[in-house]
C-alpha cells in the first residue's frame, strides 16, 4: 500500500513539474543580438527559437538579397513625411509601427501610409511594457490601437506586432500569438531614437550599410532626421549592391508556399 501511494505522488510530482516548465516564463527581455557584419545576420541566441516557437519574425531568408524596411512611430517629429515622400519616389514598401498617440496626433500620416501601400503595425496604444500587464490590460491595449488604425484608414486588419522598447517575455509572445499578432523583430537597428542627437545622414548610413545581410528586417525611427537625409542613400546603395526591398507580407506568404 505504501509503495502504491509512492507511486501516486510521484507520478503527481512529475506531473506538477512538467506542467510548470511547459508554462510559459514571466522572466522580461530586453531583445538583443551580437553583430556579425560582412553581410552575415547577427546571432540572436536563444532569442531565435523563442521567437520562432509563437510565430514571430526577426529575418527573412538569409539566402535572398532582400530586405524590409520598418519604421517604429511613437511620435511625430516632421520627418515622417519626407521618409513617405522618398518611399513613394523609390516605389519602397515598408511597415510603420505605431503607438496610440501617434494615430491621435498625426492622423493625416497615418492615412497617407496606408493610401501609399504600406502596412501599419501595432507598436501598443500606450507604448506599454507587456511583461507587467495583465492578459485582460494587453488585450485592451491592442484592441484600442487596432480600432484607432481602422477608424483613420482603410486597413481592416492589423497583423503584425512590435513591443514597445523592445521588451518581451514568454507570456506576452504567447499572449499575442493566440490573439493572432506576429511578433516583428529586427536584425539591423542602431540608436537613433533621440531626437536631439543629430549625427549626420552618413551616420545613420553606415550603421545600417555595416550591418545589413541578405533578409534583414531594418528598423529606423522616424523622429531621427538622420535617418530621413539618409533614406534615399540608403536605397540607392542598397539597390546598387543587388538588394530588392521587400513587405512583411510577403514573409507571411512565404511560410504558405510549399517547397519542393
Amino acid at each position: 500500500m505504501k509503495k502504491f501511494v509512492s507511486l501516486i505522488i510521484l507520478a503527481v510530482v512529475c506531473f506538477l513539474v512538467n506542467t510548470v516548465s511547459a508554462m510559459p516564463t514571466e522572466e522580461a527581455y530586453g531583445y538583443g543580438y551580437k553583430k556579425q557584419y560582412n553581410e552575415q545576420p547577427p546571432d540572436l541566441g536563444f532569442y531565435a527559437p523563442l521567437i520562432e516557437k509563437y510565430n514571430g519574425i526577426y529575418m527573412g531568408d538569409p539566402n535572398k538579397k532582400k530586405v524590409y524596411l520598418t519604421f517604429d512611430n511613437g511620435y511625430e517629429q516632421g520627418y515622417t513625411g519626407t521618409i513617405l515622400d522618398i518611399l513613394k519616389e523609390k516605389q519602397v514598401p515598408a511597415t510603420f509601427f505605431l503607438t496610440g498617440h501617434y494615430v491621435d496626433d498625426a492622423p493625416k500620416l497615418v492615412k497617407r501610409m496606408v493610401e501609399e501601400g504600406h502596412i501599419i503595425g501595432n507598436h501598443s496604444n500606450d507604448h506599454l511594457d507587456f511583461t507587467k500587464a495583465s492578459e485582460e490590460k494587453i488585450k485592451q491595449d491592442l484592441k484600442t490601437l487596432d480600432e484607432k488604425i481602422m477608424k483613420h484608414t482603410k486597413q481592416n486588419s492589423v497583423t503584425f506586432f512590435r513591443p514597445a522598447k523592445g521588451i518581451f517575455n514568454e507570456k506576452s509572445l504567447k499572449i499575442t500569438d493566440e490573439l493572432g499578432y506576429v511578433n516583428v523583430f529586427w536584425t539591423v537597428a542602431f540608436v537613433d531614437w533621440f531626437s536631439d542627437r543629430k549625427n549626420g545622414w552618413k551616420h545613420a548610413f553606415n550603421e545600417v550599410m555595416e550591418q545589413v545581410h541578405p533578409g534583414a528586417i531594418i528598423l529606423l525611427h522616424t523622429v531621427s532626421q538622420d535617418n530621413a537625409d539618409a533614406l534615399t542613400h540608403l536605397i540607392d546603395e542598397l539597390r546598387k549592391r543587388g538588394y530588392e526591398f521587400g513587405s512583411l507580407d510577403e514573409l507571411l506568404w512565404d511560410d504558405l508556399v510549399p517547397t519542393e
